[in-house]
């Protein structure tokens, strides 16, 4: 035997067989007791049931609660527990902890003098005993107590143990391991959890619940009230608080049924639980992520702030991912508003959504790099009749206003719809599909099914993946995907892809970034204008859902979105209030002190001066000169409408067609259809009439003009037949087949055309 102080054997069986079986027990006990581990593995080996999401540099942004089995905080040092509580622990637990070695044999003299006459005693087991029993789980006493042996075991293993550590070793060990109240193990969980605090800043009273908790976890509060009393009692029979047990039972009720540390806290919650799945995190306490600490929490703040902002106007959820253009890295992930929502737990980051405008971009990328269109190419913003296999598709823009004939860098940065469905016809819906899901963009169906849609956004896309895609843009139109997770395997050196040309991507760049090419849609004066160079591009999907903003600057690329989790409309939420101020208050902190420079044109760009004609209807520049970026080969330095356009098929419009004026919009054959989301009164059809022959604007402008509306037959007639004056006009549409006519001061059919106006029927126009 290594222990000096137990019996032999052979002693024992010289004195009576009992004696025996006891030095087996105690054999038994020693062999265990002498595998008991070293203070400084239990401390290793100790795991609190939360794990940390720290950020690239260090800082704990989300704790998250990993073990359903029980509530454990961090390792606590003796010296960071509170004096009251060591004072009314050791003497609630063990008043002779400091003087006996692990076993109190004085107490255990009493207990058992106690039992032998039926008298109730304080109990013999110290807190080394009780150690021991929470290390060697032979040795923890079940439901029906411990058995003899266990009994020994234990008190051989705590005189080792009080061999082997120091006092306040013990102490500490027994401190972070003692069970308190329910799943509660631990000083650090039950001091924040039940006083919402560290377990240094504990006070006498909540000491005394504290030791009161270790005899009985599970009493009724009544009953740990009344002991705590006893204890705040002995301590400090001068306290006047001690006295009132009454009072210290209603404290201690309250403090039961408090659970004052979340299972979740902190500012990335949903990019923890993502990360904390991953199988590499699994039995971690801290896991590193890419999230750069003060970004995520300037994006936090933001958001909220914001929405707060936008109270009354039925928007409450947001997201928003702030990517490094170099690595790919997420500096921020921000999932909901938090508190803000109803629906917190989702996460808007990897949501679904209609995109809306957002996807323009690429789609003037492809037609550029394709050679369909320039940045100065023309492009017509009116009315547009599109025959689909399912009907007629009209595209509307934002405002419902039509600007004409534009050029794609005004249509883009505008945000004109029709251009932008005029531009996919070019492109065809199929090939637009290819080259989105080339940029990474996770599309569920195929080009046909979205049809030209598709221009206008009504695919349903994650933020991640668009502003990863905006990302691609800001890189040459090189490809990678964006890196969360820091330990996925090739996450770190994800090899680009070329999936964009890499002069359309920065032509489409200097787009976004031309503050006067946005004004009429904008003005200049919009939020999206930035002090230094950025891109950007809004998008609203349909019946207001979702708002974004997407940018980049020369080093970041910021994707926001705000809208409702649960799909409702918001109530006048465009594109420059919805998530565009969000976007520009963290682009605004990501620069407060880095600049962010034009970039360089890549190889095979060539920047042309050019002009523009006159508008058709105006005889005004359509646009004013500039200096223009083109892909080597399209470059040309005049951009004009053909004045000898002829009607649709070929044919001469009429008798008139040589005269001082004609119709330009609408062209004849025009098919409309009224909107039945919008009031009949609140639509309107543009007239525009432009000069013929050797006329000049100034001198037909104001001569006169006049519109009449000519029902035909067959269709109910008209309210009235002068629908506008002027070179110029808005006319309502009403129901039928009608034939409008372009008349001079004295009455004379300059031109005409025909048209046909689908719609529910006339009730309620006027």
């Amino acid at each position: 035997m290594n222990d000096s102080r137990l019996l032999s054997l052979g002693a024992l069986r010289a004195r009576r067989p009992g004696a025996v079986l006891l030095a087996l027990l105690l054999s038994a006990g020693t062999g265990s007791a002498h595998a008991l581990p070293g203070f400084a593995e239990v401390r290793q080996a100790h795991r609190s049931s939360e794990t940390e999401l720290l950020s690239r540099e260090g800082e704990v942004l989300q704790r998250q609660r990993t073990d359903a089995s029980v509530r454990r905080g961090d390792w606590v040092a003796l010296a960071d527990v509170s004096h009251a509580l060591r004072t009314a622990l050791v003497f609630s637990e063990d008043q002779r902890f400091y003087e006996h070695s692990g076993v109190d044999w004085a107490a255990v003299s009493a207990a058992a003098w106690g039992n032998l006459w039926n008298q109730r005693t304080r109990g013999a087991s110290t807190i080394t005993m009780q150690l021991a029993g929470l290390l060697d789980g032979d040795w923890r006493q079940g439901p029906g107590g411990r058995s003899v042996v266990q009994k020994l075991g234990q008190t051989v293993a705590a005189q080792v143990l009080d061999r082997r550590w120091r006092k306040d070793q013990i102490l500490e060990a027994y401190l972070n391991l003692v069970p308190f109240r329910g799943e509660i193990v631990g000083i650090d969980a039950l001091a924040r959890s039940l006083f919402g605090k560290a377990p240094h800043g504990l006070d006498a009273r909540e000491a005394a619940i504290a030791a009161a908790l270790v005899r009985a976890p599970n009493a009724s509060p009544e009953r740990v009230g009344r002991r705590a009393c006893g204890v705040l009692q002995a301590l400090a029979p001068e306290d006047a608080a001690a006295r009132d047990c009454a009072a210290m039972e209603l404290l201690t009720a309250s403090v039961l049924q408090r659970r004052q540390w979340p299972a979740s806290e902190g500012v990335a919650p949903h990019l923890a639980r993502r990360l904390l799945a991953q199988p590499w995190a699994r039995g971690q306490t801290r896991v590193r992520s890419t999230l750069s600490a003060p970004v995520q929490r300037f994006a936090v703040q933001s958001l909220q702030q914001h929405l707060r902002e936008l109270q009354g106007r039925n928007v409450e959820d947001g997201a928003v991912v702030v990517l490094d253009n170099a690595t790919g890295d997420v500096l921020a992930w921000v999932g909901s508003s938090g508190a803000l929502s109803q629906a917190a737990e989702v996460d808007g980051v990897i949501a679904l959504r209609q995109p809306g405008s957002t996807l323009k971009p690429f789609l003037y990328a492809q037609a550029i790099a394709e050679r369909r269109l320039t940045a100065a190419s023309l492009i017509e913003d009116s009315s547009a009749h599109i025959a689909t296999q399912s009907g007629l598709y009209i595209p509307q823009n934002y405002d419902r206003r039509f600007k004409g004939w534009v050029s794609a860098r005004t249509a883009l940065a505008s945000s004109l719809n029709v251009p932008a469905v005029r531009t996919l016809v070019m492109v065809t819906p199929e090939a637009f599909f290819t080259q989105l899901r080339r940029l990474g963009l996770p599309l569920r169906e195929s080009g046909g099914y979205y049809g030209y849609s598709l221009a206008l956004g009504s695919a349903e896309v994650p933020l991640l993946q668009l502003t990863n895609a905006y990302r691609a843009l800001a890189n040459g139109g090189q490809m990678a995907p964006a890196r969360w997770d820091p330990q996925a395997a090739g996450a770190r050196q994800a090899a680009p892809v070329q999936a964009l040309d890499a002069r359309a991507a920065f032509i489409v760049g200097d787009m976004l970034s031309d503050n006067m090419a946005r004004a009429p849609t904008f003005g200049t004066d919009s939020v999206l204008a930035t002090r230094f160079w950025t891109a950007v591009k809004t998008g609203t999907s349909k019946d207001m859902r979702d708002n974004w903003a997407v940018g980049w600057s020369q080093r970041y690329t910021v994707g926001v979105w705000v809208g409702n989790a649960s799909g409702d409309a918001m109530h006048s939420v465009s594109g420059t209030s919805g998530a565009a101020p969000v976007w520009a208050a963290i682009m605004a902190h990501l620069h407060a002190r880095l600049p962010s420079r034009t970039p360089q044109a890549p190889a095979g760009v060539v920047r042309q001066a050019v002009r523009f004609g006159p508008d058709p209807a105006s005889g005004q520049p359509l646009e004013s000169a500039r200096s223009e970026w083109f892909v080597a080969g399209t470059q040309q330095d005049m951009f004009a409408m053909d004045s000898g356009m002829a009607a649709p098929g070929g044919k001469a419009r009429g008798a008139a067609a040589a005269s001082s004026a004609r119709i330009s919009r609408p062209v004849d054959g025009t098919v409309l259809a009224i909107d039945p989301d919008i009031p009949p009164d609140r639509q309107r059809v543009q007239l525009a009439a432009r000069p013929t022959g050797g006329a000049s604007a100034a001198g037909w402008k104001d001569a006169g003009l006049r519109w009449r509306l000519v029902s035909l037959p067959g269709s109910p007639p008209a309210p009235q037949s002068e629908i506008g004056r002027g070179a110029a006009a808005a006319w309502m549409p009403w129901p039928g087949r009608h034939r409008i006519e372009l008349l001079d001061a004295a009455g004379q059919v300059l031109d005409s055309v025909q048209v046909e106006v689908r719609g529910a029927g006339v009730a309620g126009v006027r």
